[in-house]
């Protein structure tokens, strides 16, 4: 048993691990936990400290309780791999858990539980290869706008001055047609970046945002789709382009409520809006201790397993009227916050999560 410890004396190093740590008493009431504990059990240090632990995570089969009681009764440090922990606000975890009995300065017998999750490597990974899959498709795209834009600038210069040689104007409706479709095959070339521009920032309120998405979607959404809203009112504001995050969320949206139309059994489509706040979480290899998790939800019949790899490539769409423009714009637009858009989908069940860092300047590299 480790002896003769001050937590307080080691609370800040704690309180800026990536990895969750609480300390409990012999009947596992939590006495500490840090800010990644706190997104472990989904809740605040206040509304945590005093309750059993029990009153938030569980193991199907008590496995996990069982070994942290076993570790306090034996004294000795127990360490189990890959257990499922099912949270009780919802949702399942795989995590190794270490126990460690220590004796504090007070003579007080504690746990110190680290917990730590063991997709949380494999998703830093995959968010990585996301991020630069978009860059080098962005950096293709570039160039093949400029190839395709210059000549296209040329052609339409020459129907204008066609146009002005021309008497008869039955002839001038030809050059109007060159014209009108270089104008279009232009605009479209720049749709597929999202606009050129850099964000003009500003303290925006995230739930005003979406309440007035969700009001643009619901204008133009047949009767019988149903919009739900579950807020967490503690998020603070974030900072950000307010018309760049309305255009990026919304073409989420507008995804979600075709999806949901889509399968004509499905009597009840559903949209539902969701926020949270998560905490030392790590987005690419840059972990921040506030990150803006803002969820669009759908019950339709999901994305195929086809089309899931590539789903944020351009002009790649699961529907026969789409552009295949709307979630790469997106996707963009998220990036220019420093922000990732991630999804999972399932027949029923396809989310979409927007992850807005709160505090860009509160982060640092997790390689470094």
């Amino acid at each position: 048993m480790e002896s003769l410890v001050d937590i307080n004396q080691h609370k800040k190093i704690l309180d800026n691990l990536a990895l969750a740590v609480f300390l409990v008493d012999e009947d596992l009431c939590i006495k500490y936990l840090n800010p990644a504990a706190e997104e472990i059990v989904s809740t605040g240090v206040r509304h945590a400290l005093g309750r059993p632990l029990t009153d938030f995570i569980q193991d199907t089969d008590d496995e996990l309780i069982n070994h942290i009681q076993d570790s306090i009764r034996k004294g000795h440090p127990i360490t189990q791999r890959e257990v499922c922990m099912k949270r009780l606000g919802g949702g399942e975890l795989i995590i190794d858990c270490s126990t460690i009995p220590i004796l504090t300065k007070n003579e007080e017998t504690l746990s110190l539980l680290e917990i730590s999750k063991v997709d949380h490597m494999v998703r830093i990974s995959r968010e990585e290869h996301l991020l630069s899959e978009t860059q080098a498709t962005q950096n293709m795209l570039r160039g093949l706008a400029h190839e395709i834009k210059n000549p296209l600038g040329g052609v339409r210069g020459a129907a204008q001055l066609l146009a002005g040689e021309l008497a008869e104007a039955s002839l001038r409706e030809y050059t109007d047609v060159i014209i009108n479709e270089a104008d279009r095959l232009r605009k479209l070339v720049d749709r597929m970046f999202g606009p050129n521009v850099t964000p003009v920032k500003q303290s925006l309120n995230v739930h005003n945002v979406l309440e007035h998405i969700r009001h643009l979607a619901l204008a133009e959404t047949p009767s019988g789709v149903e919009f739900k809203v579950d807020y967490d009112p503690s998020i603070p504001e974030i900072h950000a382009d307010r018309d760049l995050l309305v255009q990026a969320i919304l073409n989420i949206v507008r995804n979600a409520v075709r999806a949901s139309i889509s399968d004509l059994s499905n009597e009840k489509p559903e949209v539902q809006l969701k926020t949270r706040v998560l905490r030392q979480y790590t987005l690419g290899d840059v972990m921040h201790r506030l990150v803006a998790e803002i969820s669009v939800t759908d019950n339709g019949p999901g994305v195929s397993a086809e089309l899931k790899p590539q789903i944020f490539f351009p002009m790649v769409s699961g529907n026969e009227h789409g552009t295949g423009l709307g979630l790469p714009i997106s996707q963009n637009l998220i990036n220019l916050h420093n922000g990732l858009i991630e999804f999972d989908s399932m027949p029923g069940h396809t989310q979409f999560r927007v992850l807005l860092p709160l505090n860009n300047e509160d982060r640092f590299n997790i390689k470094k």
